[in-house]
């Protein structure tokens, strides 16, 4: 008897792994305890000699987006060593240049946008299209997005705008794939991580414990509850998502006016009664 999610036999690729903490280890356990085979794609040699002791004997295959035809060449060697169909695709790519620190949005560098977002947006659009022909009729693909496009974080600089093409991209690939085939494409819009990759964003823990606070149960969205839902997004139980961006972020993104937070801006102890000192 199968179980509720139906993932029992299925093969899914599982792309940006980097080490314990990230988002793809955790939907790559998660598919694991529900049955499915978890085929790797992580950066480059080095990263493999980083991750091989928590993977094991697992197919581990090799693939930086960054580099022309990289994609292709990932399809065919996994499909060349006998993994197929493919019934899942996982994409949690993203990188951005922030070696030189904080800068105000209009000083983006020509060289690091393109590059954060060909690494991070249109990766999707080339492994979605090299395995088109290794996909089953039903596969799912599933990128990590983010919660929020509209917000407009200092410290999250240009990667808020290449976040929402990855987002359209989404929607354009499920349109695209829909004329010939029932492969569907959906987002986990998460809320903040904590993460490896994160933690090399200027500000961000700060960020992070704002959104924890923002959050109604006042605890911080944990890495396997998006992996949760990613695993869900990747199951026939979902058939009736497709283009969509599931959003999980603990409710911080409705809870704007929560009291404590106000109380917290306006700092009471530093109103006309107690005004700060030397004034």
């Amino acid at each position: 008897m199968s179980s509720f999610l139906n993932l029992e036999g299925k093969t899914i690729v599982v792309t940006g792994l980097a080490n314990r903490k990230s988002v793809a280890w955790a939907v790559a356990k998660t598919l694991e305890e529900q049955g499915a085979r978890v085929v790797f794609s992580i950066r480059s040699e080095r990263r493999r000699q980083t991750v091989a002791p928590f993977l094991g004997d697992r197919p581990v295959f090799i693939c930086d987006v960054e580099e022309d035809g990289a994609a292709d060449r990932l399809a065919g060697e996994i499909a060349a060593a006998g993994f197929g169909p493919i019934h899942g695709l996982v994409h949690s790519i993203a990188f951005a240049n922030f070696s030189e620190g904080f800068k105000a949005f209009h000083e983006t560098k020509r060289k690091d946008f393109l590059q954060a977002t060909a690494i991070s947006a249109f990766s999707l659009v080339e492994l979605a299209r090299a395995f088109k022909p290794h996909f089953a009729p039903d596969a799912s693909v599933v990128t990590i997005g983010i919660s929020s496009l509209v917000v407009t974080p200092d410290n999250y600089g240009y990667m808020g705008p290449i976040k929402a093409a990855l987002d359209s991209a989404n929607r354009f690939l499920a349109k695209s794939f829909s004329a010939d085939s029932q492969v569907r494409f959906n987002v986990v819009g998460s809320g903040p991580l904590k993460t490896s990759a994160s933690a090399g964003i200027p500000g961000y823990l700060e960020s992070y414990l704002y959104a924890e606070k923002m959050t109604f149960r006042k605890r911080a969205l944990e890495t396997q509850e998006v992996a949760n839902a990613a695993v869900f997004l990747l199951s026939p139980r979902s058939s009736g998502f497709n283009g969509a961006t599931l959003v999980i972020d603990a409710g911080l993104g409705e809870n704007y006016f929560d009291k404590e937070i106000i109380r917290l801006a306006m700092r009471p102890e530093r109103g006309p009664a107690n005004p700060e000192p030397g004034r």
